[in-house]
């Protein structure tokens, strides 16, 4: 960023906080419809030469006052500024991991003509009922607030429809990596043995951080592909609902 931009932008952030504050104007939706803009401007990824992958989980948080008096129009107003987005995705040759969220929260530090907006990549995810004998398992995944099960003898995560769990992220191959699944008693008396193994992917994968070709995996590992984290939780009943891997996808 060059030092004229920077210069701009805080020029931009002075002259919109002395107005907000002698004036007391509320928030307009064109506002925050160029907030949203500026936000995937920011903060967006090279994938390729063509490519670029931007957040597509937005919070955008409001004063009391600006919260009370957008609260009726708010999923509207969501829609119409994901579709802004969209077409501002398409000229800049910009790609979201998922669907576009946007949620309006209240801060009791921000006053009336004053909002901030966070951001983040959230990848969809999407899960199989192949594999799906819940009330079995001792294990799953979590991924975007979503939970899959980790049965015998294990399942494939990736972007393509071969994959048991589909995450939508650019990143992702289309069979990124295999989680496999033992149960009885192994080696150091667990009852299950989880292992992660890379299938050949274009980006590989981390694990705690860490790259790895094909790793032994706990509760609480957690496993980097592509902008996606995956959890690896180990419970020690068999109480998990039904249906856990449904579409999903709440955040690189």
């Amino acid at each position: 960023m060059g030092a004229l931009q920077k210069f701009e932008q805080r020029l931009e952030r002075a002259i919109s906080g002395a107005f907000a504050r002698a004036f007391r104007s509320a928030v307009q939706p064109v506002e925050i419809s160029a907030a949203l803009q500026r936000e995937v401007d920011n903060n967006n990824q090279i994938l390729s030469r063509d490519r670029r992958l931007a957040p597509n989980d937005f919070h955008v948080e409001l004063s009391q006052a600006d919260m009370e008096r957008l609260a009726p129009y708010d999923s509207t107003m969501a829609r119409e500024l994901a579709e802004q987005l969209e077409e501002h995705a398409d000229q800049q040759a910009y790609v979201f991991p998922g669907p576009i969220t946007i949620a309006f929260e209240q801060s009791d530090d921000l006053s009336t003509g004053r909002f901030r907006v966070r951001s983040q990549a959230m990848a969809g995810v999407q899960g199989s009922a192949r594999r799906t004998r819940v009330r079995q398992t001792h294990a799953f995944l979590d991924i975007n607030g979503t939970s899959h099960p980790l049965t015998p003898p294990g399942v494939v995560v990736g972007r393509g429809l071969e994959a048991d769990i589909r995450i939508s992220d650019p990143g992702v191959s289309r069979q990124h990596i295999e989680f496999g699944v033992t149960v009885g008693r192994v080696e150091d008396g667990s009852p299950l043995s989880i292992t992660v193994r890379d299938l050949g992917s274009t980006n590989g994968m981390l694990v705690d951080g860490h790259r790895a070709s094909a790793v032994r995996v706990h509760g609480g590992s957690r496993v980097r592909i592509g902008s996606t984290d995956i959890v690896v939780r180990v419970v020690e009943d068999d109480r998990l609902e039904d249906d856990r891997g449904g579409e999903g996808g709440a955040g690189v």
